[in-house]
């Protein structure tokens, strides 16, 4: 006399620890794919940060060269001109120069606090 599939108890030992398998590796997978998940958001902030602060940087500085003016016969006219050309940097250059190194010095330490987040994640899943 043979027990049905339900009642015989190796089967259904082997069935149960099928299932706790299963739910656990689902689980592990699930984990993964958060953290998973996570560093890439974090690499594309930084990425983006650091995208962003170039852009910014680059045009901000950028000089502009003054179209060369015309050179008239006279030598009053001709020494005026070569001292226009030499010009300092206005005011509002100035600020906008200070505007981008705070703003840079800002989107670095912004970057440098998710990457410190990033390698401390790390270290805890290592452990």
């Amino acid at each position: 006399m043979t027990l049905p599939e339900n009642q015989n108890p190796e089967r259904r030992k082997l069935i149960e620890a099928s299932d706790r398998y299963k739910h656990e590796l689902e689980n592990e997978i699930n984990q993964i794919s958060v953290k998973t998940e996570k560093a890439i958001t974090n690499a594309l902030i930084i990425g983006g940060t650091l995208a962003l602060t170039y852009v910014v940087v680059n045009q901000l500085t950028r000089s502009y060269k003054k179209p060369k003016r015309k050179k008239n016969t006279s030598k009053d006219q001709t020494e005026e001109a070569e001292t226009d050309e030499v010009d300092e940097p206005s005011m509002l250059a100035q600020f906008g120069n200070k505007l981008v190194d705070r703003a840079t010095i800002l989107l670095l330490d912004l970057a440098k606090e998710k990457l410190a987040e990033y390698i401390q994640s790390k270290k805890r899943e290592d452990s």
